[in-house]
């Protein structure tokens, strides 16, 4: 077998599999650039196509500037090759490269560069008719996180009527994410059953233990606790956060945002002590994957500052609020629930 179809079978375990063979992968892909560059040269659209795959690795080790850097290579190499290169193979290389971009850019944090890079994703997906459902959920999710959330379930709602499969992988993302626009909202009874409905796909597709099951299962679980069913939460986010360690061995985001989940959830069961331990945990997890200026890093800062708050121990808790609302008035749309909350925090802080 030669590289390049070695890399294609790892490829598609890795999408299939519970726990990825992203090592063994990522080394045969780098092995198969070798080969691609040797016998075609430096501008090969097949090199494009596994330095996109080398950019989804990284970003799922959260090494966003790798991700980047592999993914801009792929694209230089697709401009270079111009007209040379077409047809829907070639345009299907072309949107990965510029969705990679963007999404490496959207997890680093930096929402504004992400978002001109996914337009033009779906700019190109829109005159080529591929891709559509994904550029639009991708758009979408750079809305979500900025705080434009009008913007991003307009977009998710437009993907789903152009998904043909409403039992499939991708109507799963969109009802996880429609979810996750109604907890932002605080409107969790609405974002109670598309949760679920995520969930319940996702399941029927992976079983109940892949770490797209279980991610879904953590946002689930997060709309349950802001309905008050935090027994049940509870026992999701610690079912979830056993098998994420299972599965990613050391530190993930996965793990991170789970002890997020389940300190928010121990909070409100009345455990300071060990919801202030969890979103320590989470915290630290966070800040060395992610950075200490990334959005979601401060949103545990933030969380953990209202619970310190609440505990009298307000010289701490105003520490943590004041870094978090640095990096959300930085990062974040003006209109953003999580800015807004966390400036009244601060303001509380400071009377």
């Amino acid at each position: 077998m030669i590289a390049s179809d070695r890399v294609v079978e790892l490829h598609e375990c890795t999408l299939a599999s519970e726990r990825p063979y992203k090592d063994e992968a990522a080394q045969v892909a780098l092995q198969s650039l070798d080969i691609f560059h040797a016998v075609y040269g430096q501008d090969s659209p097949d090199a494009a196509n596994v330095s996109n795959y080398l950019s989804w690795v990284a970003e799922s080790r959260a090494q966003f500037a790798e991700a980047e850097q592999h993914a801009r290579c792929a694209w230089e190499i697709m401009e270079r090759v111009g007209d040379r290169c077409n047809g829907p193979k070639a345009t299907d290389v072309r949107i990965d490269a510029l969705t990679r971009i963007g999404t490496s850019l959207r997890a680093g944090g930096y929402y504004d560069e992400a978002e001109i890079w996914l337009q033009r994703a779906l700019d190109l997906a829109k005159r080529s008719g591929r891709q559509i459902v994904a550029a639009l959920n991708n758009l979408g999710v750079v809305y979500k996180c900025s705080g434009r959330l009008d913007e991003a379930e307009r977009l998710y709602w437009r993907a789903l009527e152009f998904a043909e499969d409403h039992s499939s992988a991708m109507a799963a993302t969109l009802y996880r994410n429609l979810g996750e626009i109604a907890h932002l909202w605080e409107r969790f009874a609405d974002g109670e059953w598309f949760g679920r409905r995520a969930w319940e796909i996702r399941r029927t597709l992976l079983g109940p233990d892949h770490p797209e099951t279980l991610a879904d299962a953590c946002a689930y679980a997060a709309l349950l606790d802001g309905l008050g069913r935090h027994e049940t939460a509870e026992a999701i986010c610690r079912d979830a956060l056993v098998k994420f360690e299972d599965i990613w061995g050391g530190e993930h985001m996965d793990i991170a945002t789970c002890l997020h989940n389940l300190a928010a959830v121990r909070w409100a069961r009345g455990d300071a002590a060990e919801a202030e331990a969890l979103y320590k945990r989470a915290a630290a997890m966070k800040e060395r994957l992610l950075g200490p200026w990334h959005p979601d890093t401060a949103l545990t800062l933030c969380n953990y500052a209202a619970l310190l708050a609440e505990e009298w121990r307000e010289d701490e808790a105003r520490d943590l609020a004041s870094r978090a609302l640095l990096v959300f008035e930085t990062r974040l749309n003006p209109l953003h629930p999580q800015r807004a909350a966390a400036r009244d925090l601060w303001e509380l802080l400071s009377i």
